[in-house]
């Protein structure tokens, strides 16, 4: 059985003294333990927020990394430093594609990275709308999973995290339906991690679905045999909607 994952993207969000209570009223409102549950501040945020999450279920992630363990790379962030506190890292978001123009050569290279360091990589793979409309959703998903992992063993992939991040349903308020996003999931990220590791890798890996997800939409998502949580972005900015998604995703599953 798949654990399911309720992970939360503040993006751009919160300074360190508000992700400090945010993350202290979700500590305490957490009333599951089927679920895990993620956490990703800003950098500036993290050791605040270790130190509420600390002797908690609760993990922390990131929100991107670099590929390289130090160097001269001003204003970026390495795997080494993050691991000192994180769990999790956030790589291949269509924001970090879109507005900073990563290609799928820098996300492999951070996949592989987080994993050599320990990290869990939540690997955000999905189409444009355009790309949507032109029937290209299965080819783009595809060919996004398969270059993220390329090289890595079966037992590495096993290690990584999936997010389907339709990108026209990110801060749009339009989310996917359940039965769309268990269709891409089954057949384009679940079928490619078969072709390229085997049943098995397909079957154990966690792919989670993020797009507008609200307490009041995720059971349509997670009662799909397909998806195993949520990668949630703006509903998880405040501790009542976020602990909503949790609690409703644990009822769910159960």
């Amino acid at each position: 059985m798949r654990q399911p994952l309720i992970a939360g993207n503040w993006k751009m969000h919160k300074t360190a003294a508000e992700g400090q209570a945010l993350a202290q009223a979700i500590r305490q409102g957490l009333q599951t333990d089927q679920v895990e549950v993620v956490l990703c501040p800003p950098f500036t945020a993290l050791s605040a927020v270790h130190a509420v999450l600390h002797g908690s279920s609760i993990r922390l992630g990131a929100q991107n990394m670099h590929w390289e363990d130090a160097g001269a790379f001003t204003g970026e962030i390495s795997p080494v430093m993050l691991k000192e506190w994180c769990r999790y890292v956030i790589l291949g978001h269509s924001e970090r594609r879109q507005h900073f123009h990563e290609d799928d050569e820098m996300i492999r290279r951070k996949v592989a990275a987080a994993l050599r360091h320990g990290l869990t990589p939540i690997l955000c793979v999905g189409e444009t709308l355009s790309q949507r409309e032109a029937g290209e959703t299965g080819a783009v998903v595809a060919a996004q999973t398969r270059r993220a992992l390329e090289g890595l063993t079966p037992e590495q992939a096993m290690g990584v995290v999936i997010a389907y991040e339709p990108v026209w349903a990110i801060g749009t308020g339009r989310a996917a339906t359940g039965a769309d996003a268990e269709e891409v999931i089954r057949r384009w990220i679940r079928g490619t991690l078969a072709e390229q590791f085997g049943v098995e890798v397909a079957q154990r890996v966690r792919v989670l679905y993020g797009g507008s997800v609200t307490p009041e939409n995720i059971a349509e998502f997670v009662c799909r045999p397909s998806i195993d949580g949520a990668l949630v972005g703006g509903a998880s900015l405040r501790a009542e909607s976020f602990l909503g998604i949790i609690h409703e995703t644990a009822r769910a599953k159960a």
